[in-house]
């Protein structure tokens, strides 16, 4: 297949385009700056479907009040490990960062905590805080459901049941090093993939969406409905669904993410939804441990150990190389800060157009 056409973008002028655009919408410079920064690190990492690609969506929520500019945390309860707290409906890129600093707080003067946040908009690539917490020297564990959100059908289903629910696993490596980051949806794809695909992007992988009648289908229309070029992409326009991947395995996953980062939270579940309500939110349940309270003298010194010997397994025919959980993020980034970030035609042209609708220019 030939490569499709892109325009391509230097980081930091990507950065400074996105920040404008949530500036005029509404948000301060601050909160505008740090969507952008979180968005344009999806990109940087390789996942374009939590990336920029979202911003025509997220500036729709922010109009129509779905999300809230300039929010913070509710402590709702709390304990000497544990608290529970209200993300208020804020941006996601904000919430999250508070979230996440909370737990460390804790986890470092217990040596380990649970967080459960509820009522985030949108809270993007859950990898960002994994790697924030690393950063902290923390392992953490992610569990997130998404309220209102059923995109994904339920083992030996057609109907949407779950979200594409991700889960999380990041522990910190030594001082400077990319940490080794387990990041997934418990769907063959998440949405935003169909969403990339939808524009011209990655094709999906072959039996990613199922048809009412049971069908499997790569075709975005199955979960979008009837596509235009760079018109909008609403998933309460088709009546297919996701699947989950691994079968049952995906499946079970996501349903446990539900109650977990849904159930035990507080806060709503991705259905069924009440007629009328279509804020769609963010729940996640998230686990802090200080390796330096477990006993453990040499802990990043030994997983690193670990991780080399996993590596230097003998090759499989037609791979070649061994990778970690990480690497490929790693990867990538290095690669598009250096030479610049790829958006798909559509992706930039909508976003562009999103700019002027704001009384944006597209940069030079």
């Amino acid at each position: 297949m030939a490569d499709l056409p892109t325009h391509v973008i230097a980081a930091d002028k990507l950065a400074k385009f996105i920040g404008d655009i949530f500036t005029a919408a509404g948000t301060s410079r601050e909160e505008g700056d740090r969507i952008a920064h979180h968005l344009l690190g999806a990109n940087l990492t390789g996942h374009d479907s939590h990336g920029v690609i979202r911003v025509p969506r997220y500036v729709q929520n922010l109009q129509d009040g779905d999300v809230k500019a300039g929010q913070g945390l509710t402590v709702v309860t709390e304990g000497p490990t544990h608290a529970v707290l209200d993300g208020n409906f804020g941006f996601g890129q904000t919430i999250g960062p508070l979230a996440v600093d909370f737990g460390i707080a804790k986890a470092r003067g217990e040596g380990m905590a649970i967080i459960a946040l509820r009522h985030s908009g949108h809270i993007g690539r859950i990898g960002d805080w994994g790697e924030r917490a690393a950063r902290a020297g923390l392992i953490s564990l992610h569990f997130v459901n998404v309220a209102g959100g059923q995109l994904v059908a339920p083992f030996g289903g057609v109907d949407r049941r779950f979200s594409t629910n991700p889960v999380c696993i990041c522990i910190p490596m030594e001082p400077g090093k990319p940490p080794l980051l387990l990041d997934f949806a418990t769907s063959v794809v998440a949405e935003g993939k169909v969403l990339v695909a939808s524009n011209g992007g990655k094709p999906l992988p072959e039996g990613a969406l199922i048809s009412p009648d049971g069908k499997l289908s790569t075709d975005p229309a199955v979960l979008y409905g009837p596509l235009t070029p760079g018109g909008p992409r609403g998933a309460g326009n088709g009546d297919g669904a996701i699947r989950a991947f691994g079968e049952h395995k995906g499946s079970g996953i996501a349903f446990m993410c539900e109650i977990l980062a849904g159930v035990l939270t507080g806060g709503p579940t991705s259905g069924p939804v009440p007629e009328g309500r279509r804020r769609i939110t963010n729940g996640m349940l998230s686990i802090y441990l200080d390796p330096n309270h477990f006993g453990t003298q040499n802990f990043v010194a030994e997983a690193r150990e670990y991780a080399n010997y996993v590596k230097a397994s003998r090759l499989a025919e037609g791979t070649d190389e061994v990778l970690v959980p990480g690497e490929p993020e790693a990867r990538t980034r290095s690669e598009r800060i250096k030479n610049g970030v790829p958006l798909q035609l559509d992706t930039w042209n909508s976003i562009v157009a999103t700019a002027r609708a704001l009384g944006l220019s597209e940069p030079n």
